[in-house]
């Protein structure tokens, strides 16, 4: 994984740097579909509804460290839930819901490229569901403090619509998604 990283901010390094694409003011929407679920993961578990998510981002400070950085901050919402059967007809149900908020350092390497990373900070609501068939079911509920790392990029065909992807430790390990700059 560090790997794959390092290759592609070495990749960016090499193609140079351009105008910057997130700045002081600039409002970015994400919405995102996840890809290996950082919540309920391993074997007997089962993705009833993959992890989705959506976050809002506001440009706050421009040229950080030089004329190519800045930083922004938001909010983020995910979801996910997922079965994890026993068979004998038990089966466990789970879902997960994180509202939190977001700081990003943004560093533009390449034009129409906006390469960032951040940390996020929010609070987890998990929800659980039991049903044994034939002696009963229970529900239960619990919520934690949540913290996430990302390594994102989002790439804009125009100037207000761009692909977007992240790896880290978020609602997903892999998000992929699209971007609306307002």
């Amino acid at each position: 994984m560090k790997r794959i990283v390092l290759s592609i901010l070495c990749v960016f390094v090499v193609f140079g740097a351009s105008a910057q694409t997130f700045s002081k003011g600039d409002k970015v929407v994400n919405l995102g579909l996840g890809l290996g679920n950082t919540v309920y993961s391993g074997s007997g578990y089962k993705t009833s509804i993959p992890p989705i998510s959506g976050s809002f981002e506001y440009g706050v400070v421009d040229n950080l460290f030089d004329d190519k950085s800045s930083l922004g901050v938001g909010g983020y919402l995910g979801y996910t839930s997922s079965k994890y059967d026993l068979g004998n007809n038990y089966d466990y149900k789970y879902s997960s819901t994180i509202v939190g908020v977001r700081g990003s350092l943004h560093y533009d390497f390449i034009e129409k490229l906006d390469t960032y990373t951040g940390l996020s900070l929010g609070y987890n609501i998990v929800s659980a569901k039991s049903d044994y068939k034939g002696l009963g079911s229970y529900k239960a509920e619990s919520s934690a403090l949540y913290w996430g790392w990302y390594l994102g990029a989002r790439y804009y065909f125009t100037d207000s619509f761009a692909a977007m992807a992240e790896i880290g430790y978020d609602i997903a390990y892999l998000n992929i998604g699209v971007a609306f700059k307002f």
